[in-house]
């Protein structure tokens, strides 16, 4: 599952960054309706699918030699070629680029070297431990300048302040709070207001803004510093950012540094901040900042295999199962980042699925298509490329199944389901039915602080018009007790080099995940009627139209 939204980087621009974490949207949730027990067809589909291939596909995907499946690296490519070969096995047609079963991306690469510094004054600071170069990236550059606090940076009536008087900030590096203040509503801050106290900055003249933590963030600066250190992957032609100034994070240890050199403390400047009487501080020193980085151009591939389908009317409407199989790959020191649980096991699933559907005696009445994605954790640049150069008529795609996560359904047998996407469509109708019919329950998001929703690729085919969902499956017992474990996960391997297959895995959680899916994916297909939306969704539109995604 990709970091994008949970770390504000999913377009890569300077509102998406700096704006930071956007809210999720708050829906009725949809109670189960009674549901009729599966027909035959369903029942023996949902046997067929093997726990075996499940396990032997995460295993392959996650083992060493797969090099952590990097976008645009070896190991990528490696894993494209493992899934075009099971696709081939399985009799799919390709429906990639030129009758292959691959879709190339092009894409750019950057990662900044060590040698990319911060002085100040006669001190200087390492990037990471230290500091980290910002999003949006301007390219290698060396500025320098006095450095002032500006506080937020707000110039308002309501509340009335300004943060900037009596400063021109052109030629300085400014030290700029992270908000919201405690004056300021979240909403309207993430919104609008940072962005704007960013642009000033630079309309202004700013040689540098550098970002300090208020306290509240979501995130500790060493996690953000562990994610915006690594190599960086963008689709190829973005634009050109190199007018902007550098933007630096700093630690708070850092900060402390610079203000105790200008004679006050990082605690009382924070206090300060907060003041409605608020001048800016001179930090009385000069800073000197050099950008190094390593650019590079590279491919990587979506994987696509098509079972066609079985109504001559129909079989030009396609189900789309996706999921992701890019993991974060070899780190510049030869890190290995397996990402067996984020996410070979939804590849695993989705595999699963298909061999059940291509072995099964009665075929679905759509085409259904099995989408393998690269590119994902980096704000799904896959998913994003099909949806806009798609190898299907995307307004005859008639939904999108996304097999991503956390891995908690390898705790132990599901008992218990998440669907998220399932309150804007009547796919959350088609999984009430089945959950019911299988003795398994359908809960609302227990965790909507992380905003699961906009976090994989999915979502980037609903911004298309395009019903989508993706599942969370999860063991018998109190709600709390997984999410802590989900939690405590995600503080020690989510995204890092410890995601491995475990001895206590439990694998009847993938296969009922896998099962459930494939019932649903037959469901989609074999209905007269493709899903439609709830009207009351904000993602409700015409499949393949291009409306600005509504704000989460």
């Amino acid at each position: 599952m990709t970091i994008n939204q949970r770390y504000s980087k999913r377009s890569l621009s300077l509102a998406g960054i700096v704006v930071l974490l956007s809210a999720a949207a708050t829906f009725a949730w949809q109670q189960p309706s009674a549901a009729p027990a599966l027909s035959a067809s369903e029942r023996a589909l949902w046997s067929s699918i093997k726990v075996d291939t499940i396990r032997d596909v995460v295993k392959a995907l996650s083992a060493d030699d797969m090099q952590g499946r990097g976008t645009a690296q070896a190991g990528g490519d490696k894993a494209a070629a493992y899934l075009a070969e099971w696709f081939t096995r399985l009799g799919l047609k390709p429906v990639g680029n030129k009758g292959t079963y691959l879709q190339a991306i092009k894409f750019d690469e950057l990662e900044f070297l060590p040698a990319t510094s911060l002085k100040v004054g006669e001190t200087s600071f390492k990037l990471g431990p230290d500091f980290f170069v910002a999003p949006p990236y301007t390219g290698d550059r060396s500025v320098s300048g006095d450095l002032v606090f500006v506080a937020y940076g707000l110039q308002s009536n309501i509340p009335k302040r300004d943060d900037l008087a009596g400063v021109d900030v052109n030629g300085k590096v400014v030290i700029l709070m992270q908000g919201p203040p405690t004056f300021v509503a979240k909403s309207a801050w993430k919104s609008s207001v940072q962005f704007n106290i960013i642009r000033n900055l630079v309309l202004r003249g700013a040689a540098a803004i550098v970002f300090l933590s208020n306290g509240h963030d979501e995130h500790p600066y060493a996690e953000m510093a562990d994610y915006l250190t690594r190599r960086r992957i963008d689709t190829a032609g973005g634009p050109d950012l190199s007018f902007l100034p550098p933007f630096l994070s700093i630690s708070d240890a850092t900060a402390d540094k610079l203000f105790l050199a200008a004679g006050t403390t990082r605690a009382d400047a924070l206090l300060k901040a907060e003041s409605k009487n608020f001048a800016a501080i001179d930090l009385k020193q000069t800073a000197k900042i050099n950008l190094q980085s390593k650019k590079k151009q590279g491919f990587g591939n979506n994987v696509l295999g098509l079972l066609e389908g079985s109504d001559p009317s129909l079989k030009s409407e396609a189900v789309v199962f996706s999921a992701h199989y890019d993991a974060y790959g070899v780190s510049s020191d030869n890190r290995i980042f397996h990402g067996a649980a984020d996410n070979a096991l939804g590849v695993g699933e989705m595999i699963a699925v298909a061999e059940a559907l291509a072995k099964s005696e009665v075929k679905p009445r759509r085409s259904i298509i099995f989408l393998a994605t690269t590119g994902e954790e980096y704000g799904g640049l896959g998913s994003t490329y099909w949806v806009k150069n798609p190898t299907w008529k995307i307004k005859q795609v008639a939904a999108n199944l996304n097999l991503d996560g956390m891995g908690t359904e390898v705790y132990g047998p599901i008992k218990v389901l998440v669907g998220y996407g399932a309150e804007h469509s009547t796919l959350g109708n088609v999984l009430d039915d089945i959950a019911a019919a299988s003795d398994l329950k359908v809960i609302p998001d227990p965790m909507p602080e992380e905003k699961s929703f906009t976090r994989s690729d999915h979502y980037f085919f609903v911004l298309k018009g395009i019903p989508g969902i993706m599942l969370l499956g999860a063991p018998a017992g109190e709600t709390k007790a997984w999410v802590d474990r989900m939690k405590a996960w995600e503080k020690t391997d989510y995204h890092q080099p410890s995601d491995v297959v475990l001895p206590n895995w439990n694998w009847d959680g993938p296969q009922t995940i896998a099962q459930i899916f494939s019932v649903m994916g037959l469901r989609v297909a074999n209905s007269d009627q493709m899903p439609a939306w709830v009207k009351s969704s904000p993602y409700n539109r015409e499949r393949g139209t291009n409306d600005p995604a509504p704000e989460p």
